[in-house]
């Protein structure tokens, strides 16, 4: 809180006090040594009341109205929503190695989704990283292999992995580039897994469903404690 809006507080609740003051000297007239003192401030709290009564009430609601916090969006930009009007107002998107491995597997798997299916799957790319159970690298993630072939199945398909779409390039840059910032991932509740509607994977009967975005269904891997 300001300086300004604390000294129009304590003015507004000094002024609420000065009718209780002005009430106890009337019936009060013993040689009270705060007697003096409590005239003292009445008179000071009605150089107050004046003071602000010279202050239009525009101004004080400037005065004490918060400023705005910059950078949030509420509106059909909101970042959540990664929609068109979002994509339109991000600045082209650049960066190194680990931004170059996102922005690839957001263009390959899911450029026909929009930007809010691209932004699903990058919560599950760095949901893994996080985690502690894939690799720790954006990079590492993407690339993994396994006995079970490739984690991302354009990785090792044989078929080029030549940008030929420049829109949906650019858009999958910038919904990179805000996830790599810092983007909230509430799309897919902690997904570190999906798939097409086109299969259906062994192990997504015992893994948890936490969202279908577009053409990919999300899954978490079932918490285990000491108990099971």
């Amino acid at each position: 809180m300001s300086v300004m809006k604390c000294w129009t507080g304590a003015t507004l609740v000094a002024l609420a006090l000065t009718g209780p003051v002005r009430a106890e000297m009337s019936v009060s007239q013993s040689n009270d040594p705060t007697a003096a003192l409590g005239v003292d401030i009445a008179t000071l709290l009605g150089q107050e009341k004046s003071a602000l009564g010279l202050v239009t009430p525009a101004r004080i609601q400037a005065l004490t109205t918060p400023p705005a916090l910059r950078g949030v969006k509420t509106k059909a930009g909101d970042p959540l929503t990664y929609d068109t009007a979002w994509l339109s107002a991000q600045p082209a998107a650049t960066g190194g190695a680990e931004f170059q491995c996102l922005a690839t597997a957001l263009y390959f798997e899911a450029r026909g989704e929009g930007g809010k299916g691209m932004a699903s799957v990058g919560e599950v790319i760095l949901n893994r990283v996080d985690s502690g159970l894939f690799p720790a690298s954006i990079c590492g993630v993407v690339n993994q292999g396994g006995s079970g072939g490739c984690q991302f199945s354009y990785t090792c398909d044989g078929a080029s992995d030549k940008v030929r779409e420049r829109g949906a390039w650019d858009a999958a840059a910038k919904v990179a580039k805000a996830l790599m910032d810092g983007a909230p991932r509430n799309l897919t509740d902690g997904a570190t897994y999906f798939h097409t509607p086109a299969v259906r994977p062994s192990w997504s009967r015992k893994f948890e469903r936490t969202a279908q975005i577009g053409r990919h269904i999300f899954y978490r891997a079932p918490i285990r404690s000491a108990m099971n």
